[in-house]
């Protein structure tokens, strides 16, 4: 009989005695059926062999319920796992759902004061740490007591009648005490010796420390310093921020804007990318914004526990209700936006808004990737503050507000922008054809430097066209240190690159990175690319590093050429003898 369920067996056996006969009587229990019974024979091998049939029969309808029971646990485990998933799901869907009703209980404006750092450094002393040390070190060392000088008069020899009678008695006994006391003396030394070595490292010890313990608090101090100085320019520069802002310079409003938006909170899938642009004249601020693609919203509505099949099943929305969420969310992201940004409006500097929405997504026919304008609306801040959000048709408060867009946005139908980001700039001149003239034997280093800045629009135009961009050349290199702009419509990498050309022969130094960085936030450009006939300095790429510039050097130039079908060659030292230095 198997002992999976002996815990569950109750057994208890007594004979009984009869005038002629001895029977054997077992009442037998099971704890998990609750069941009783007994049984009796005259034979304890037979009892035995009835009892364990019983038991069997009793462990085989138990382990029946058992299994059911397990069985039934963990159905109820994979509903209960279902049910929170489909809970998970709604949660989901609610918190897109509620995107713009969420908004309308959140102030944004920007609290100035909560931009403020008002943290504490708060980095240890470490004089306090060596101080623990120098306290361990001291009772260490104090637990060491110094080894006691030995007496001589604890080493004289007690002489008998018999020392003093003999002689050679005597001389042994002074013999051993004086053998005793020297070895006394070479122990005692020895241990005095120990001591002051433990002594000397001791003391050499608590001067490191406390050597450090000034080093270390020096350099504290200074970060200290440090660190309340930055943070006081940190402050300074909010508090002329808040001061730009407040006397309506351009572009502090809108850095007032992008900070307002960025702060605006999204699911995560959610893309959180815009651009805008702000004309102080008309009190207009352009927002181009990447709204999400169908493909960042949630299908699953509910998750099912097939029993039969042990398995979970995934129910996603109907392609109808799919196609109604993304499209109420896009117009909800839209009107949220403008929201956002009229609110926040402290100084009465916008008076009107263009939104542009993008999506990235593939075109389902040709399998590339597509940046299309699917919403633009044009509104009023005095035509927008009527409307309560609270109890509007998104799709509908969007149309009634003369806003563009396809019937269906889940589509994407490109749609023309009601406005775009102005191109225009006084300073661009028209372009000249180099690109043709050039052939293997044309050296870029010894080329005029005008040729050469029209080359690098030329080249570029070529590299931007396939997206849709343009480049424009500048009046002169000396303008402000803008040889051509490039203008790419991706709402993603795109935006306005300023472009510098130098054809120099020389090693190009990190002074002209630095320029072309000033130059790249004093036009408000997303990027800035510098294209020089040599090559630059280790300070020129380090200064580079984790900003928004590329440098190109000679071998780059020419294999960007060589993409576009043109070849040239670069010959610096035959530049040099023709007298070119770096005056481009």
């Amino acid at each position: 009989m198997e002992d999976l369920y002996a815990d569950l067996h109750d057994i208890n056996i007594y004979p009984q005695h009869t005038k002629t006969s001895v029977k054997y009587i077992a009442e037998i229990r099971h704890k998990g059926l609750k069941s009783y019974r007994v049984i009796t024979d005259s034979s304890q091998h037979i009892l035995g062999s009835k009892i364990e049939a019983q038991f069997e029969i009793w462990d085989d309808r138990w382990g029946k319920i058992v299994q059911k029971t397990k069985k039934e646990k963990e159905k109820n485990v994979s509903l209960a796992l279902a049910i929170e998933k489909t809970n998970e799901a709604k949660i989901v869907i609610q918190d897109i759902e509620n995107l713009l009703l969420n908004t309308l209980n959140i102030d944004d404006i920007i609290n100035w004061d909560s931009l403020i750092d008002k943290s504490k450094f708060l980095v240890p002393n470490p004089k306090l740490k060596i101080e623990e040390q120098l306290k361990d070190l001291e009772h260490s060392f104090s637990l060491k007591k110094i080894p006691k000088e030995p007496l001589k008069k604890y080493f004289e020899p007690d002489f008998s009648l018999f020392d003093l009678l003999f002689k050679s008695l005597k001389q042994k006994k002074v013999k051993k005490a004086e053998d005793a006391w020297q070895k006394e003396l070479e122990d005692w030394e020895s241990r005095m010796e120990d001591y002051q070595k433990e002594k000397l490292d001791f003391e050499n010890k608590r001067d490191e420390l406390l050597k450090d313990s000034v080093q270390l608090e020096i350099q504290w101090e200074q970060q200290k310093i440090d660190f309340y100085k930055r943070q006081e320019e940190a402050n300074k520069k909010v508090e002329e921020f808040k001061h730009r802002y407040q006397n309506l310079d351009p572009d502090a409003i809108q850095e007032y804007c992008e900070l307002v938006l960025n702060r605006s909170i999204y699911p995560d899938s959610f893309p959180k990318d815009f651009d805008l642009e702000y004309n102080p004249e008309t009190k207009v601020l352009l927002v181009e914004y990447l709204l999400p693609s169908p493909d960042c919203l949630p299908r699953l509505s509910e998750v099912k526990f097939i029993a039969t099949r042990k398995e979970f099943k995934e129910v996603n929305m109907s392609e109808a209700q799919f196609s109604k969420l993304y499209d109420t969310t896009i117009y909800k992201i839209v009107l949220r936006t403008i929201h956002e940004l009229y609110e926040s409006d402290q100084v009465n500097s916008l008076d009107a808004i263009i939104f542009n929405g993008w999506v990235s997504a593939i075109n389902k026919a040709t399998g590339k990737m597509l940046n299309s304008c699917i919403v633009s609306i044009e509104v009023k801040k005095s035509e927008f503050l009527e409307i309560d959000l609270a109890y509007i048709d998104p799709k509908t408060c969007f149309k009634k507000l003369k806003g563009i867009s396809s019937s269906k946005l889940i589509g994407i139908t490109a749609i023309q922008p009601v406005a775009q980001m102005n191109r225009y700039d006084k300073r661009f001149i028209s372009s000249q054809d180099v690109i043709e003239k050039l052939n293997e034997g044309s050296n870029i280093a010894a080329m005029d430097w005008q040729e050469f800045e029209h080359l690098i629009r030329e080249i570029f135009e070529k590299e931007f066209q396939s997206h849709g961009g343009e480049v424009k050349v500048t009046q002169a290199s000396r303008d402000g240190g803008v040889d051509a702009i490039a203008f790419d419509p991706d709402p993603i990498r795109g935006g306005k690159i300023v472009i510098q050309a130098k054809r120099y022969t020389n090693t190009v130094g990190v002074a002209a990175v630095r320029d072309l960085y000033g130059t790249v936030v004093n036009e408000g450009a997303t990027k800035g690319i510098l294209v020089t006939t040599s090559d630059y300095g280790p300070d020129a790429y380090e200064f580079a590093k984790n900003k928004p510039l590329a440098l190109m050097n000679g071998a780059n130039l020419l294999f960007l050429l060589h993409k576009h079908g043109h070849k040239a060659r670069i010959d610096i030292n035959e530049a040099r003898k023709l007298g070119i230095g770096s005056e481009s």
